[in-house]
């Protein structure tokens, strides 16, 4: 059974049928190229003691709980279409178990971090002795912007000029699976976006790009390997630990300060673009605080 030709037509499923990401397809094909070098005789063929063999494999180089999970997620969703196409009589994975995973509690900042963090990138903004006053713009822009949103940071560097042209208090971006979501918009990340909107005028090879955040990268836009250095130096002059910031950390800063300050955990995972509340139920920890801190504050018989 030729396993690299029922990969790519596993891919190309996905693709087609279910709009999966490019960075979703990338990850499948690593995922399950591996599993089919290590597995003799192809991934195609293999049965339930091979796959066993090959998760036993992966545990033994190290591979975290997290990462095992994923490689055996991609390996069932392979063989569901296999038997869904016909080209399989059986589904070996159906009496595997999945590894058992930790819920690591996400990184995240405290409100009074992610003030001076913000105020910081304000100031740079506004001063303009400052050596790249274009950068400390752009900084600015993509710090209120994140915090206000908690977008990805794929769905950021690349969002559309037209969110800063229109001025409006709601945008709609489009992130994983294709799927678009209304995202507010705060008057400061507003303000932050026109300021910077007024200063890219000034590169003219930038004029008619269609991004927010031009860049001369094969995108067309800022890198997210770019605005992440970037964020760490601005943590580091903010007298914050760079070590603990990343795009990623702000984004987990705007769901749970959102819910310590009494937002409905459905509202935030239709605004952090999760398709499922399970994903979004990392954050349960925050809702926890924030009842015992109800009681402790409102029941006549705390002490």
């Amino acid at each position: 059974m030729n396993s690299a030709a029922r990969i790519e037509a596993f891919l190309e499923m996905m693709s087609a049928e279910r709009g999966a990401a490019q960075n979703t397809l990338s990850s499948y094909r690593r995922d399950l190229e591996d599993a089919s070098q290590q597995i003799a005789g192809g991934l195609a063929g293999a049965g339930a003691t091979d796959i066993r063999a090959y998760l036993d494999d992966i545990a033994a180089r190290g591979f975290a709980p997290t990462s095992q999970a994923r490689k055996l997620s991609a390996i069932r969703q392979f063989f569901k279409f296999l038997y869904a196409e016909g080209l399989r009589g059986d589904d070996p994975t159906g009496t595997l178990d999945s590894p058992k995973k930790g819920r690591p509690l996400p990184k995240t900042m405290s409100e009074a971090e992610t003030g001076r963090l913000i105020d910081r990138a304000a100031r740079e903004a506004g001063d303009t002795g400052h050596g790249d006053r274009l950068a400390a713009l752009r900084l600015h822009a993509l710090v209120e912007v994140l915090y206000a949103t908690g977008l990805r940071v794929s769905e950021l560097v690349g969002l559309p000029v037209t969110v800063a042209q229109r001025d409006d208090r709601f945008f709609m971006v489009r992130g994983k699976g294709d799927k678009e979501r209304m995202v507010p918009l705060s008057a400061k990340a507003r303000t932050a976006m026109r300021a910077w909107l007024a200063a890219r005028a000034e590169m003219p090879a930038f004029a008619d790009s269609p991004f927010l955040f031009p860049a001369a990268s094969d995108s067309g836009y800022l890198s997210r390997q770019v605005f992440a250095r970037d964020l760490k130096g601005l943590a580091a002059r903010a007298g914050i630990a760079s070590a603990k910031i990343s795009p990623h950390v702000l984004r987990h800063a705007f769901a749970s300060h959102l819910l310590q300050n009494g937002a409905d955990l459905r509202a935030v995972q239709q605004l952090l673009g999760h398709a499922d509340i399970s994903t979004t139920q990392i954050y349960t920890h925050v809702l926890e605080e924030r009842l015992v801190r109800l009681v402790n504050d409102h029941h006549p018989l705390a002490d």
